[in-house]
């Protein structure tokens, strides 16, 4: 499904994602070279930070040159596999963002509620490993859903109510029963998506409790700026992804979904550079740096 069916406006819509596509991934590079060029920003918390910036860029990459494309060639048109490897590609790297978020917010537990046992807890080792867990998990999300998918056998129709392949509109294809469909992906979305969310959430609710007991405002203050950004973040991705899913209520029109999947997909990662660049005095310093080592 195309946003607009007007000729006039798909120059405008062209220009439009293509920007937004191409402001999400030179800004997510920024953050990678800013974080990998400075030593002094070689600890867990920019780790994860310059990893969730590579999972953003694949996570936009997974659907808007497809739509860039579509609008320039005047053609919607998917082929089946292409289908399932854009449906692969989306859910892995979203599902990386959502874990990379998670261990996030461990990390910043960790260094506000346990500081003099941080070092210990967050060595390079264990960051390594949180890495690789999140990278399986993900992997095991995405081909959980896919082959979920893959038992899809005939299709009432041959359009889908969205702009790239989504989980919910692929299955809502099927001629066939898919109640058992239902329930696998609910409970993959249990599992992967309300586990997390939990974590972040149980994260902050302690992060909250200890910021409490300090007596100073400044002291309190100053704590609880390091994990403004990453709460800002938290907050974008998944307020935009519950408009997504609230998309799919028979209540709402397809484009209305098509929008809030296009700020969940589009916008958050064209964001999330700007969070933390303009709210991180590490990272504004690293990047004008490297802005006059350039000139």
């Amino acid at each position: 499904m195309s946003f607009s069916e007007d000729p006039d406006l798909q120059p405008i819509l062209f220009g439009l994602f293509l920007s937004m596509y191409l402001v999400a991934v030179l800004g997510n590079l920024l953050i990678i070279l800013a974080v990998t060029s400075d030593s002094h920003l070689h600890t867990p918390m920019y780790f994860f930070l310059s990893n969730l910036s590579l999972a953003d860029i694949g996570f936009t990459s997974s659907t808007v040159p497809k739509l860039v494309v579509d609008i320039l060639t005047h053609s919607r048109v998917i082929s089946y596999a292409a289908c399932l490897t854009q449906l692969s590609a989306f859910l892995f790297f979203g599902c990386m963002d959502s874990m990379l978020l998670t261990v996030m917010a461990c990390d910043r537990f960790v260094a506000i509620c346990h500081p003099l046992h941080y070092a210990v807890i967050m060595n390079p080792h264990s960051c390594h490993l949180l890495l690789l867990l999140s990278v399986f998990v993900s992997i095991l999300d995405s081909q959980l859903q896919n082959f979920t998918a893959l038992q899809v056998s005939c299709f009432k129709d041959v359009g889908i109510a969205s702009f790239f392949c989504e989980t919910s509109k692929f299955l809502d294809l099927s001629c066939s029963d898919t109640i058992i469909k239902n329930i696998v992906t609910y409970m993959v979305g249990v599992l992967f998506g309300f586990l997390p969310v939990s974590g972040i959430i149980f994260s902050y609710y302690k992060i909250v409790s200890v910021l409490l007991k300090i007596p100073s405002s400044a002291g309190r203050s100053k704590a609880f700026s390091t994990c403004s950004s990453h709460l800002s973040v938290v907050c974008l991705f998944y307020g935009t992804g519950i408009g997504t899913y609230r998309g799919s209520n028979p209540s709402y029109s397809p484009r209305k979904g098509m929008v809030a999947s296009l700020m969940y997909t589009v916008v958050t990662p064209m964001l999330n550079p700007f969070i933390y660049s303009l709210r991180n005095k590490d990272i504004s310093s690293t990047l004008k740096r490297l802005h006059f080592w350039k000139i």
